[in-house]
């Protein structure tokens, strides 16, 4: 994330902060930034805990909401495990050639330097929430494509 968006973004939760009923470790998804990852199509996520947003620095929590047929084109993380927990819709994922089907209420783990895949294929757009540890950040140093 650049660093004016993070500013922005921790500005924003800052404000929230501030409104009645509202702490600084709450954080609503209307107020985070919407953002289309590297090496996805079809995607729009928005980091809900993170360095930025609440000073997470272990873990970081995303919302994503991604089109059908579209998704995350074959990618792994060094050093980072990710769990992906599908809210809404449905998706295939890979992961060393191995396949799957998820559907709502479902959850995957994809272990540390391991390529995968997802791919919505419902109708609707589906919703998922994303867990990464540590934090990700779109850094482009901590993500390797095909």
């Amino acid at each position: 994330m650049k660093n004016s968006q993070a500013e922005s973004t921790v500005q924003s939760t800052q404000d929230a902060s501030s409104k009645p009923g509202t702490c600084s470790w709450i954080v609503r998804e209307a107020d985070v930034p919407g953002y289309s990852p590297a090496n996805h199509h079809g995607t729009v996520n928005r980091r809900l805990i993170g360095p930025e947003t609440v000073g997470a620095r272990h873990l970081e929590v995303l919302v994503g909401t991604i089109e059908q047929n579209q998704g995350a084109l074959p990618h792994a993380h060094p050093g980072i495990e990710q769990v992906v927990y599908l809210l809404s819709g449905t998706a295939d994922v890979e992961m060393d050639g191995e396949k799957g089907s998820m559907q709502a209420g479902d959850c995957c783990f994809f272990p540390a330097d391991k390529k995968h895949i997802l791919t919505v294929t419902s109708a609707e757009p589906a919703r998922l929430l994303v867990i990464y540890s540590p934090p990700y950040e779109e850094n482009p140093a901590r993500v390797i494509r095909d």
